[in-house]
C-alpha cells in the first residue's frame, strides 16, 4: 500500500510516499526555520501563509521523488491534529481536495501517533506493545503503545513541553531560536554539577512531568550573574539544566517500563534527537536488560513519512474521514477524530 502523506501542524510543510508503513519512497521537508528565527518562535499567521505557498509543490516533488503519479497512490493521509490550527488547515483542506478529485481513501492521523511511528521506519523488527517517551516542543508524554492503534497515556507533562522549556532557557542563555541544539553543543563542554537546579515534580502523580519551575529557574540564575555583573557560565548551566531535564524524563520512563514490565522503551519527537537523552536511554535500557529503539535524528522532527508510516496502520484498522473532516488544535493521542468511520 503506497501511501501520500502530508504534515503541517506548524512551521514544517511536509510531503512524502510511504509504502506498507515501512518503506520509505520519498520525504520532502520545506522548513522556515530562518523565518522564524528572528521572532524567537513559530509565529502561527506566518507559517500558515508559507504553507499555502509550499504545500503544491512540496507534494509534486514527493510524488516525482518517489517516482509515482497519483494514480498509482492508494491513500492520502494527513495530520489533523495536534497543532497550530491555521497550519493544519492547509494540510487537511489541501489533503481532502486531493483525496476527493483522485477519489482515494483520506486517512487523519494524530502528531504524536506519527512520531511514534518514525521508529517503524528505522527498525522493522519493532511491534508493539512497548512504552514510548515522546518528546518535542510541543509534547511530553510517556505512552503504552499496547497495539499499532491503541494508545494509553501513562504521564505528561502539566504546563511546559521539555522541547518549550529547551527554547526557553536557551533564550535565557543567549542562543538563538531554536535553542535545543544549542543548548546540547554547550553542555558537551560544560560541568553538569557546576549549579544546583530543581527536580520538579507533581504531587500524586508518580509519572507527570513539570518544567515550567525548572525553566524558571534557569531564567532567574541567568538574571542573578547578570545583576551581579558576572560572566555568565553557559556551558556549565547548559550541562545542569540538560542533566536535570534527562534525569527527569529517564527516570520516568525506566520506573514506567519496570512497573508495566515492558521489554521494550522508545524514544520520539523532537527532542529525541537530543544526544545526552539518546545516551542515557541507550545506556539505561542495556543495564536493565530492555530493547532499546531510536529513531534517527532526521526522523525526530516533524515530517510527513512519519504520518504515512502510522496511516498504514489506521487504515489497516479500517480507521478513514470523508471529507467534512476538520483539523483540531488539540486532541488527547488515545481519541479518534470526529467524523472517522470505520470500513
Amino acid at each position: 500500500m503506497k501511501i501520500l502523506a502530508l504534515e503541517s501542524s506548524c512551521d514544517e510543510m511536509a510531503a512524502g510516499v510511504v509504502q506498507d508503513g515501512r518503506k520509505i519512497l520519498s520525504s520532502v521537508i520545506s522548513s522556515q526555520v530562518e523565518e522564524h528565527k528572528k521572532y524567537g518562535g513559530v509565529v502561527p499567521e506566518i507559517a500558515s501563509r508559507r504553507h499555502c505557498e509550499d504545500v503544491l509543490p512540496v507534494t509534486e516533488q514527493a510524488l516525482s521523488e518517489a517516482g509515482l503519479t497519483l494514480s498509482e497512490i492508494d491513500a492520502v493521509a494527513v495530520t489533523a491534529g495536534p497543532g497550530l490550527i491555521g497550519a493544519l488547515l492547509v494540510g487537511v483542506n489541501f489533503a481532502k481536495g486531493l483525496a476527493l478529485a483522485a477519489d482515494k481513501p483520506l486517512i487523519p492521523v494524530h502528531h504524536i501517533r506519527g512520531h511514534i511511528a518514525a521508529n517503524y521506519l528505522a527498525h522493522p523488527e519493532l511491534e508493539p506493545p512497548f512504552l514510548c517517551l515522546v518528546v518535542s516542543g510541543g509534547h511530553s508524554h510517556i505512552i503504552d503503545v499496547e497495539d499499532y492503534t491503541r494508545f494509553r497515556v501513562i504521564g505528561r507533562t502539566r504546563d511546559d513541553a521539555a522541547g518549550e522549556a529547551y527554547d526557553k532557557a536557551a533564550r535565557a542563555l543567549g542562543f538563538p531560536y531554536p535553542g535545543g541544539r544549542y543548548i546540547d553543543a554547550a553542555a558537551a563542554q560544560g560541568d553538569p554539577t557546576a549549579v544546583r537546579l530543581p527536580h520538579p515534580s507533581v504531587d500524586g502523580s508518580r509519572y507527570d512531568l513539570s518544567f515550567s519551575g525548572l525553566k524558571t529557574a534557569v531564567l532567574n540564575l541567568c538574571h542573578q550573574y547578570r545583576q551581579k555583573g558576572e560572566e555568565l557560565p553557559v556551558n556549565d548551566i547548559s550541562a545542569c539544566f540538560q542533566q536535570t531535564v534527562c534525569e527527569m524524563l529517564t527516570d520516568r520512563l525506566f520506573a514506567a517500563a519496570g512497573e508495566l514490565r515492558r521489554d521494550t522503551v522508545v524514544l520520539a519527537g523532537g527532542v529525541a534527537a537530543n544526544s545526552l537523552l539518546r545516551r542515557t536511554t541507550e545506556a539505561l535500557a542495556a543495564q536493565k536488560g530492555l530493547s532499546c529503539c531510536l529513531p534517527p535524528v532526521p526522523l525526530c522532527g516533524d515530517n510527513a513519512v512519519m504520518i504515512g508510516s502510522q496511516a498504514y496502520y489506521e487504515a489497516k484498522a479500517g480507521f478513514f474521514a470523508k471529507t467534512d473532516l476538520n483539523a483540531v488544535a488539540s486532541l488527547p493521542v488515545g481519541e479518534p477524530f470526529s467524523g472517522v468511520f470505520r470500513r
